[in-house]
């Protein structure tokens, strides 16, 4: 049994084919669209953050939205860029948004990708530790985060407060208890994998990791995998983790599947980005009878409990909801997803 989500860029453009043609428009289908999956079935709504993007950005304000909308599905990021945060305030927009999904946040974060605009993060007012690169950045302020989500008290009240403290050190509220072991790290590497692990995180790995092997991207994520999962055991956690891995997955249905993505012969690709060697994985298009005999040659999907369906957000909630029912009705039962 694996959980399947789906997961949105969130893309506007005024082009003629799309269905979001502006920030309002994406917004309010991902509410719909989440809606529609949790009707469908599916177990989790997730949305990326670009910043300075045509795209979604702030995350928050839509999670809480989605929560108020929904009563089972899962709602989380995959991922936001720690290096654009403010790990206090990220922790009290975190708390309210998870209390108002009543706990089903689960959030990606991560060092983040390359962005749209030279080094994004000072516009925001945050640098790299002295001597330290940005990776590094967007790792303390992942430390800080989870450090805070604990919920201790770590600062001193003021002797004569506008309203009555409770006794000792005060923490950050809402505090949201359990929002901890909902946390995810998006790792490209072996090595970052490890370094969630340690950190008691659980591992979200998407359709890009560093090519470590020259192995087929399937093959190496399916390693990465178990490198997170040894180094978890080592460092003694005593919960089980969990493991996503994102995938773009169309079952030819129709006509209209077949216009859309029915000439995709999609192969692993490898390339240069942000100055690593990195491997892209393929995408999966074809008859249902077809994609399921590709899938079961899948390690990762197999390695992993989760699986997060990359969405064509621009052709709008109805292609949508098609386009994941039909991998819950068609692809799922027959590869015992379901």
């Amino acid at each position: 049994m694996k959980k399947i989500g789906f997961l949105s860029f969130g893309h506007w453009a005024t082009t003629r084919h799309s269905a979001a043609r502006s920030a309002r428009d994406v917004l309010q289908q991902s509410i719909e669209l989440a809606v529609a999956a949790e009707q469908l079935g599916a177990d989790g709504a997730y949305f990326r953050v670009h910043h300075f993007a045509q795209q979604l950005a702030s995350p928050f304000p839509l999670l809480a939205a989605v929560g108020a909308r929904t009563s089972r599905i899962e709602i989380g990021t995959a991922v936001i860029d720690m290096r654009y945060e403010n790990p206090f305030y990220m922790v009290e927009d975190a708390g309210a948004a998870d209390l108002i999904s009543n706990g089903r946040l689960q959030l990606g974060i991560s060092r983040g990708s390359p962005e749209q605009v030279i080094e994004g993060w000072r516009h925001f007012g945050y640098a790299p530790p002295e001597g330290g690169t940005d990776a590094d950045l967007g790792r303390r302020q992942a430390e800080v985060f989870l450090e805070l989500l604990k919920g201790e008290g770590f600062a001193k009240p003021n002797p004569r407060p506008m309203f009555p403290n409770p006794p000792g050190l005060l923490r950050l509220e809402p505090h949201s208890p359990g929002l901890r072991d909902r946390i995810w790290w998006g790792s490209a590497s072996n090595a970052t994998a490890i370094w969630a692990a340690q950190h008691g995180m659980n591992l979200q790995s998407s359709t890009l990791k560093a090519d470590e092997s020259g192995e087929p991207f399937h093959v190496q994520q399916a390693r990465q995998i178990r490198h997170f999962r040894q180094a978890w055991t080592e460092a003694g956690h005593s919960r089980v983790p969990r493991v996503s891995v994102s995938r773009s997955i169309f079952a030819l249905m129709n006509d209209l599947d077949r216009a859309y993505f029915g000439r995709d012969e999609s192969s692993d690709q490898r390339g240069v980005i942000d100055n690593m060697r990195a491997v892209f994985g393929r995408s999966y298009a074809g008859e249902p009878d077809v994609l399921v005999e590709e899938l079961k040659q899948d390690e990762a999907i197999a390695e992993a409990d989760t699986l997060l369906l990359t969405v064509p957000n621009m052709l709008g909630v109805e292609y949508n909801a098609h386009v994941i029912e039909s991998i819950l009705t068609h692809l799922a039962p027959a590869l015992g997803w379901r």
